[in-house]
C-alpha cells in the first residue's frame, strides 16, 4: 500500500529501478504457480519498476537510504517450510536468526541486539531488541518483546529487514527492523492450496486467495501447522487466518483494513548439559518435561490504516489497532493465565518540497502511542503440569510507550542526500499486585536518540553512505522482575536495578549493481557495512533468565558483506557473511548472586555472551535450460564458537550445516490456467550433531552448566502446491 510522490528527479527514478534488482533474489524458487521471473539485461534494468522500502518510514529507494537494508523476496520465501521466521533470514549479512529446536521458537540477532533472548521463562517464544511489524502494524509490544505467533511466511510476500539501529524513527527496541508484508499484488484473481511435509511430524496445509475489489484488493490466507517435535517435548502446532482489504478512496486516499488471528501452542524441552547432548540429544530437561513447560496463545488484531494525499507535497497517513491475548503457560513451578489487550496507533505527515532547481526536501513529523495492560493470574501447577486449585499471585502488568519523532532528508543534485532526525521517548511501566499491594511499583524511561546520514552517488547503481546515531531500549516486563536474592522480590515489583540500554552506532557502506549481458555473470549486487557501536546498560540475563542484571560498557564492531550473483547457464549464488567483535568494556559483578558475599569479578575485555564472532549463510543455484524448469540448490550455513556466560568458561561449539533442494523453478500447467509447484529439501545433509542455541549464563547443577539446546538431525522437507498461473 503505497502513495506515490512525484517529486522524483530522472536520476532517481533510475536508481529506484537499479535498486530493484540489486535486491532481488536471484535464486530461482517455487511458490503459488507464477510466470518464471524476467532475467536481467542492461538495457531492461531502467524499465523495471520502481520499489521502495517502508520500514523506514521514507518510502526511499534501497540506494537512497543510508541504512543497511537488505530484501527477502517472494521467491526465496516459496522455497522454505516458513513455521520459523529464521527460514527468512538465513541470507541476511548482520542477522543472527538461530531455531532453538525445530519449532516457530526463534532466537534473533542483528548485531548483537537481541542476543540475550535465549533462555527460558518469559523468554521462551518471543525476541527482545529488534522491531517486527506486519503490514505497518507492530508485532513488537511498548516494552519491546516480541512474540512471533502472528508470523508466518507462508502469509508473506516480502520481508524487508534494516540492520542498522532505527530508533531515531521507531524508538524502543529498534537495535533492527523486520518488516514483513502479506499483501499480494493482484492483477487478477490468485488462488493457491498447498502442503508441506516434513520429518518429525512436521504438516503445514495452506490456502491463499486475492481478488480485486473494484480498483481494491481483497486477500486472505488459512495456515495450519503440526509439528510432532525431535526432542521429546517440543511438539508445537498453529492456526493462523490473515485477511485484508485495501482500496482507494478516491484518487488521493487509501484505506486499508487487516485482521489476524492465532491458536499457538508449543512445547519447550529446555536445556541439556553437554554431556547430555553427547549422550542423547533428543531428551527433554527432566525439570521441564516433569512440569510440562509450555505456551498455549490465543489472540488476534483488527488494524485499519489510512493515507491521504493533498496536492503533489503533502502526504498524511495513520494506523489504529487493537491485540487482545489470552496466554496460558507452565513456568517456574506455576500455571499462569495471561488477559491482555494491547492497543495503540500511530500517525505520519510527509512534506515534499523544491528548494531551487537543484535541491530537494522530504521532511516527516510523526507520532507513536501504544498502551499493554491486563490481568495474570498464578496458580500452583499440578504434578501432571496442569492448573492447580490454589491462586498464589494476582496481578496486573502494564506497560505504555510515547514517542515523537520527525526527520529532514535534503537532495543536493543528484547526487548527495543528507538526513537528520531525533525521536523522543516516554516508557511506563506498571506492575500492582493485589494480593500484596506493598510491592506495588511504576518506573519511567525517557530518552532522546538522534540520527544523521548521508548517501553520495557514485552512479545510478552505486551509493556510498555514512550514518551516526543513537538507540534506547527499556528492559522488557519480565526483565523489570527482581532477583529473588536477600528477599528482594518481596520488597518491590520492579527491578531498582535495570536502567535503558543506551547505545551509539557509526556505520559506512556501500551497495551497487553491476548488470551485464554476457560473460560469467549477467548481474551480480552487494552491499558492504562497517559499523562500531558503543553501548552502556547492557542487560544480561543470569540464571537462565530468571533475573537480569546490567554490564557498564560494552562495544561492538563489525563488517558485514552481502552478495547475489546471476551468471550464465541458469547459475546464481547469494551469500552473507558476518564477522564481528563484541567485547566487554566496563562490567564488574557482584558474586554474591553465586554465593561468595563480599566478592566481584571483572569481565573487561570478556566476550558478550550469545554473540558468535562469524557467521555466515549461502545458497547456490544451478537451472540449466536442459532440466525444463527445475532448479537444483545447495544451502550452507554457521557460525563460530561462543560463550554463554560473563565469565567465558562456557563453550557453545560452532557448527556448520549443508542443505539440499529440487525445486520447480516454473509451474506444470496443467490447463484451465492451473499449475503445479513443488520442492523437496534434505536439511542438514551430513547429519552432523550441533548445539543450535543456548541459555545465557545458566543454571549451573552440581557444577555443571545446564546450557545447550541440540539442533535437528538430517531431515526431509517436501512441498506441493496448486494454483492458479499468473
Amino acid at each position: 500500500m503505497q502513495l506515490r510522490s512525484s517529486a522524483r528527479t530522472t536520476f532517481r527514478a533510475r536508481a529506484a529501478a537499479a535498486g530493484v534488482v540489486a535486491l532481488a533474489a536471484l535464486a530461482p524458487g517455487p511458490g503459488e504457480a507464477q510466470e518464471p521471473p524476467t532475467r536481467v539485461r542492461p538495457d531492461s534494468a531502467r524499465a523495471l519498476p520502481p520499489v521502495t522500502i517502508t520500514g523506514t518510514r521514507t518510502r526511499e529507494s534501497v540506494l537512497d537510504v543510508p541504512l543497511a537494508v537488505t530484501v527477502v523476496g517472494t521467491e526465496r520465501l516459496r522455497t522454505v517450510s516458513g513455521y520459523g521466521l529464521n527460514d527468512a533470514l538465513t541470507t541476511v549479512p548482520g542477522v543472527l536468526a538461530q531455531s532453538r529446536y525445530g519449532s516457530s521458537d526463534v532466537r534473533i540477532v542483528i548485531r548483537g541486539f537481541g542476543a540475550r533472548g535465549a533462555g527460558d521463562r518469559s523468554n521462551a517464544g518471543t525476541s527482545r531488541g529488534i522491531r517486527v511489524l506486519l503490514d505497518g502494524f507492530p508485532e513488537t509490544e511498548p516494552d519491546g518483546r516480541t512474540a512471533f505467533d502472528q508470523i508466518d511466511l507462508a502469509t508473506a510476500e516480502g520481508v524487508e529487514v534494516i540492520r542498522s539501529n532505527a530508533s531515531s524513527v521507531w524508538g524502543n527496541a529498534a537495535g533492527g527492523v523486520i518488516a514483513i508484508s502479506s499483501v499480494p499484488v493482484v492483477d487478477r484473481a490468485l488462488f493457491s492450496a498447498g502442503s508441506v511435509i516434513g520429518g518429525f511430524g512436521l504438516q503445514r496445509h495452506g490456502l491463499r486467495m486475492g481478488t480485486k475489489i473494484g480498483a481494491g484488493t481483497f486477500f486472505a490466507s488459512y495456515v495450519n501447522t503440526r509439528f510432532d517435535g525431535w526432542r521429546e517435548s517440543s511438539e508445537g502446532r498453529r492456526d493462523l487466518i490473515n485477511m485484508g482489504v485495501v482500496s482507494p478512496l478516491g484518487e488521493r486516499t487509501e484505506l486499508g483494513v487487516f485482521a489476524v488471528a492465532t491458536h499457538s501452542a508449543f512445547e519447550i524441552p529446555g536445556p541439556l548439559t553437554m554431556a547430555q547432548v553427547e549422550a542423547d540429544p533428543r531428551q527433554a530437561n527432566a525439570t521441564y518435561k516433569s512440569r510440562r513447560e509450555r505456551r498455549d496463545n490465543r489472540l488476534g488484531r483488527l488494524g485499519v490504516s489510512l493515507e491521504h494525499r493533498i496536492g503533489d507535497r503533502h502526504e498524511l497517513s495513520g494506523l489504529v489497532y487493537v491485540n487482545p491475548k489470552y496466554l496460558k503457560r507452565s513456568e517456574r513451578g506455576t500455571f499462569r493465565d495471561f488477559n491482555r489487550y494491547h492497543l495503540g496507533g500511530s500517525a505520519l505527515y510527509r512534506n515534499f518540497a523544491s528548494l531551487g532547481e537543484t535541491m530537494k526536501s522530504t521532511f516527516l513529523v510523526g507520532t507513536d502511542g501504544a498502551y499493554q495492560d491486563g490481568a495474570i493470574l498464578f496458580y500452583s501447577l499440578t504434578p501432571q503440569g496442569t492448573r492447580g486449585g490454589t491462586l498464589q499471585a494476582n496481578r496486573r502488568e502494564g506497560a505504555r510507550n510515547l514517542g515523537v519523532f520527525a526527520q529532514e532528508e535534503l537532495g543536493l543534485g543528484e547526487r548527495v542526500t543528507l538526513t537528520a532526525g531525533a525521536r523522543y521517548d516516554d516508557i511506563t511501566y506498571y506492575n500492582k499486585n493485589n494480593i500484596t499491594p506493598a510491592v506495588n511499583a511504576q518506573k519511567s524511561f525517557t530518552r532522546v536518540t538522534p540520527k544523521l546520514g548521508v548517501v553520495y552517488r557514485l552512479s545510478p547503481t552505486h551509493s556510498l553512505y555514512a550514518n551516526a546515531g543513537g538507540g534506547v531500549e527499556a528492559p522488557a516486563g519480565n526483565e523489570t522482575d527482581p532477583a529473588s536474592t536477600f528477599g528482594q522480590d518481596t520488597v518491590t515489583a520492579l527491578n531498582p536495578l535495570l536502567d535503558p540500554i543506551r547505545s551509539t552506532t557509526y556505520e559506512v557502506g556501500t551497495k551497487q549493481l553491476v548488470a551485464r549481458g554476457d560473460g560469467f555473470f549477467r548481474a551480480l549486487s552487494y552491499d558492504v557495512a562497517l559499523y562500531t557501536t558503543d553501548v552502556r546498560n547492557e542487560i544480561v540475563p543470569y540464571r537462565g533468565g530468571r533475573f537480569y542484571f546490567t554490564a557498564g560498557k560494552v562495544r561492538r564492531s563489525g563488517a558485514e558483506l552481502g552478495l547475489t550473483m546471476q551468471g550464465s547457464h541458469g547459475l546464481s549464488l547469494q551469500t552473507a557473511f558476518t564477522y564481528s567483535r563484541n567485547r566487554y568494556v566496563d562490567y564488574v559483578v557482584d558474586s554474591v548472586h553465586y554465593g561468595r558475599p563480599g566478592q566481584s569479578a571483572s569481565y573487561a575485555d570478556n566476550r558478550v555472551v550469545g554473540i558468535p564472532d562469524f557467521f555466515y549463510g549461502a545458497t547456490v543455484a544451478y537451472a540449466p535450460a536442459v532440466l525444463r524448469g527445475l532448479s537444483l540448490q545447495l544451502a550452507a550455513q554457521g557460525t563460530d564458537a561462543y560463550f554463554a556466560d560473563d565469565a567465558n568458561t562456557v563453550r557453545v561449539p560452532g557448527y556448520g550445516t549443508l542443505g539440499a533442494t529440487l525445486a520447480m523453478e516454473r509451474p506444470l500447467e496443467l490447463g484451465g490456467g492451473l499449475g503445479l509447484r513443488g520442492f523437496v529439501t534434505v536439511n542438514n545433509l551430513a547429519d552432523r550433531r550441533y548445539v543450535a542455541s543456548a541459555f545465557l549464563n545458566p543454571d549451573v547443577v552440581n557444577g555443571v552448566p545446564v546450557a545447550f539446546e541440540p539442533g535437528l538431525p538430517r531431515h526431509v522437507v517436501a512441498s506441493l502446491s496448486l494454483g492458479w498461473v499468473r
